[in-house]
This record gives structure tokens, C-alpha cells and sequence, in this order.
């Protein structure tokens, strides 16, 4: 395994199981802590694997021209791995299997579009601090990641399950199936919605900064 997808797995591994800890404990602040991991987490690797540990910030770098192409799948495979172990872990820890799941009381269409728009938001902030020529060599980026899931699982969290990160939607997932769970009912949410808002988050980067390509 390169450097690079050994940071992503670690940095992937860490972020889910602060998720997965907080949520089964009842934690009154877990997004605070989840956005604060995932900020240390970044500042951690940032500067060997660029920080990613979502697969939607990975499709929006490769599409912005930063990551190549040949490395998209294999950081898609060192993040699922790394939250898959994250489940794994927290299980040990706690004897119990979880995942993230949808309000009941919010539609389909709603669900959706939380995950999209906040996972839209995550991605260009990722971008335009840990990418862009105008940001370069800044030592915010950390910080302003962090702080932007912090507020998405805050705000969106209880609509969604909060989890703007195809990772952290999957790994769980498949872990709690093979623990019994049937939470693959929901992952279409995680998947479709946070991809949607990594792509459209390149997409508008290019409209922000169209001398940065």
C-alpha cells in the first residue's frame, strides 16, 4: 500500500470511528467532534495524501485536475477499507454494530438533497482552500474542512443521518449487514446524493476560478 492510501485509510478509519463512538454513546456534541477529527485528520495528511477520506472530495479533486486519474479508484478503495475497519473497531469496542439512517419523518427527495447540498458545500470548501493557486500554502484549510462537516451533521444530520460521505454511509453499512443489520436499504442516499454534490462542487470551481485549471 503506497503513503498515499495509507493516509487515506487511516485518516478515513479515525473520522468513522469518532462517528460511530459518539453516535452509539449519545454524545450531546458528536458533530463538534466529528468535525474536529475530521480537521486534525487533514492536517495529519493533507500534505502526503492531499486529505480526502471521503470518495465525493476524491471525484471533485480528480475533476478539478488534482488527483489523477489512475489513483481516483484506489483512494475510493483505501476509504471504504478504512471505515469498514472503523465498524469493525467500534463493534470490538462496544458490541454493537451501526449505520447511518434517514429520518422517517423527512422525504426521500428531502434526505437527498441534504446530503447533496451539504456534501456540495464540503467539497468546494475543500477545494478552495486546500486546492486553489489564490489559497496556496495557507494554514486554514484544516480548520475551515472540519468547522463545514461540523455545521453539515449539525444542520443536516437529523434529516439525513449526516453523513455527506459515501465512506462513511458504505463501510458501517456492510459491516452491521454482516452483523445482521439490513442497513443497505438506505445506502442509495450516501451514495448518490454526496457524489452529485462532489461533482456539481468541481464543476462550479471552475466557474469561481477559471484561471486555476
Amino acid at each position: 500500500m503506497s503513503r498515499k492510501l495509507l493516509t487515506e485509510t487511516i485518516g478515513t478509519f479515525f473520522l468513522v470511528l469518532t462517528i460511530g463512538l459518539t453516535v452509539i454513546g449519545g454524545t450531546p456534541f458528536a458533530p463538534l467532534a466529528i468535525g474536529s477529527v475530521l480537521m486534525v485528520m487533514v492536517y495529519m495528511g493533507g500534505h502526503v495524501s492531499g486529505g480526502h477520506y471521503n470518495p465525493a472530495v476524491s471525484l471533485a479533486v480528480w475533476m478539478r485536475g488534482r488527483l489523477d486519474g489512475r489513483e481516483l479508484v484506489p483512494y475510493w478503495i483505501a476509504q471504504f477499507l478504512g471505515a469498514f475497519l472503523a465498524a469493525g473497531s467500534v463493534y470490538a469496542i462496544t458490541r454493537q454494530s451501526f449505520a447511518l439512517q434517514s429520518s422517517p419523518d423527512h422525504s426521500v427527495g428531502a434526505v437527498l438533497m441534504v446530503e447533496f447540498l451539504f456534501t456540495f458545500a464540503l467539497a468546494l470548501v475543500f477545494l478552495q482552500t486546500a486546492t486553489a493557486i489564490d489559497t496556496e500554502g495557507n494554514s486554514f484549510y484544516g480548520l475551515a474542512i472540519g468547522f463545514t462537516l461540523g455545521v453539515a451533521v449539525f444542520a443536516g444530520g437529523p434529516i439525513s443521518g449526516g453523513a455527506f460521505n459515501p465512506a462513511v454511509g458504505l463501510g458501517p453499512a456492510l459491516f452491521d449487514l454482516l452483523a445482521g443489520g439490513n442497513s443497505l436499504a438506505y445506502i442509495w442516499f450516501y451514495l448518490i446524493g454526496p457524489l452529485a454534490g462532489g461533482a456539481l462542487a468541481a464543476l462550479v470551481f471552475r466557474i469561481q476560478s477559471p484561471g486555476d485549471i
